[in-house]
């Protein structure tokens, strides 16, 4: 089995790092914070079908799937500045053979949208008055995330890996926050292109199963069930088998 190797790409404003591992159409896997869960899902599924681990289809895909005539599977986690795979599915749909969206909290579909939106804007205040942990902590509190355990009073390297995330959630919170959090997929033109929404079993009231579950609504569908929670990586095998069952499909 072929070990993942580490890539970057140059883009307009950013450089780009990626995993690729395995050979075959492309299976592209797009985190919206954490690599942890994509790297440890891909384990399993470069088993079942080969693919690649990265995370700017549109630029790296010439270089790795080879001609634009091939096909290719997507899966997004949370997303970046926009949601990311429901937008590339909707500007370049001959390049996706299929998108699985996995709890996309598209909350502007929801009922009660102007207040998260308001919400969403006070976390943003929060950020800016007091920082990221704070800003971060309300947010997860309200998404139905925040577990309520209480940190252990020792450094653990878990505890060290997340504060090393932290100047991640920087930028995250300081550029990428609010676009996303005011986003509106255009569901007219995504109601005819190939795409499934999944959520996670284990994560249902959440804010993000709520908004992915409007999503496939909208789009007509019934939203695909995937095992575990909003993260995904919990029981990689399951998840892994579920999602070549989703792939097979198309």
């Amino acid at each position: 089995m072929n070990q993942p190797h580490t890539h970057t790409l140059k883009v307009p404003g950013a450089t780009v790092h990626y995993d690729v591992c395995g050979s075959g159409p492309v299976l592209l896997c797009i985190p919206g914070g954490d690599l942890r869960p994509a790297r440890v899902v891909a384990q399993p599924v470069r088993r079942r079908t080969p693919g690649h681990d990265g995370s700017d289809l549109r630029r790296r895909r010439p270089a790795t799937a080879g001609s634009s005539r091939n096909r290719t599977g997507i899966r997004t986690w949370q997303q970046r500045r926009r949601l990311v795979g429901l937008e590339l599915v909707r500007e370049h749909p001959e390049q996706v053979r299929v998108l699985v969206a996995h709890e996309p909290p598209c909350t502007r579909l929801l009922d009660d949208a102007d207040e998260h939106l308001a919400f969403d804007r006070e976390v943003y205040d929060t950020y800016r008055a007091e920082g990221v942990g704070p800003a971060m902590g309300k947010f997860m509190a309200a998404a139905g995330l925040d577990q309520g355990e209480p940190p252990p009073a020792d450094s653990t390297p878990e505890m060290d890996e997340a504060m090393a995330r932290m100047g991640k959630m920087e930028f995250f919170l300081a550029h990428m926050w609010l676009p996303l959090t005011e986003y509106a997929p255009d569901t007219s033109q995504l109601g005819s292109l190939p795409i499934t929404v999944a959520v996670g079993e284990a994560s249902e009231g959440q804010l993000a199963h709520r908004a992915a579950r409007a999503l496939a609504e909208q789009l007509g569908q019934a939203a695909a069930v995937f095992p575990g929670d909003h993260g995904w990586g919990g029981n990689a095998e399951a998840f892994a088998d579920r999602l070549d069952e989703v792939l097979s499909r198309y």
